[in-house]
């Protein structure tokens, strides 16, 4: 679990968000459960190190406010247009035992041991992330997808993919792909 400095922000104006933002900070808000919106700031060279992790959406992050500890998870990052440094972020309070949605990355793991890829087939990936319902306490890191004995014709579904009791896939009455081991195109 990672954890980020914040501090309280009492802007009121463009100007003392702009402020804020020279000064190397990035605004932030955060929502949700019975407690009040709360306007914080956060570095932006240590948000920008979490930004270049994989799966930072769908990770909770522990937020020191003020010497007060706060599990959040990132929900919407605003990046400048020209710059591409993020402007603003948007944190969703977990609350124990409330399901939230969340995609998490979808992992591929012993390449090396798949008879199908070392005969030239190619993994085609259709989902790269897949949207889960579960509860905050139980939200996986990612979903393993083991390529070992896989041969090329065969095709990984949701249905194989074994996923904790309370964790569901959204798209529900199907059962979706998430990539196959095709043959080589010549």
């Amino acid at each position: 679990m990672n954890s980020l400095e914040a501090n309280t922000r009492n802007t009121k104006s463009k100007g003392d968000v702009r402020s804020l933002r020279s000064n190397g900070n990035v605004p932030a808000i955060i929502y949700g459960g019975s407690e009040q919106n709360e306007k914080v700031s956060v570095s932006k060279k240590i948000l920008k190190s979490l930004l270049d992790k994989e799966g930072f959406l769908s990770s909770i992050i522990t937020l020191n406010i003020d010497g007060k500890n706060q599990n959040v998870l990132p929900r919407e990052i605003t990046y400048n247009v020209i710059s591409d440094e993020p402007t603003h972020i948007d944190f969703l309070r977990v609350v124990p035992g409330v399901k939230i949605r969340i995609e998490v990355p979808v992992q591929f793991i012993n390449h090396e041991k798949s008879p199908g890829l070392k005969r030239g087939g190619v993994l085609n990936i259709v989902r790269r992330k897949i949207e889960l319902k579960c509860p905050s306490e139980k939200i996986p890191e990612s979903i393993v997808i083991d390529l070992d004995g896989v041969d090329i014709g065969e095709s990984f579904k949701i249905s194989a993919v074994k996923l904790e009791e309370g964790v569901t896939p959204t798209i529900q009455g199907r059962d979706f792909v998430i990539a196959t081991l095709a043959a080589p195109t010549v």
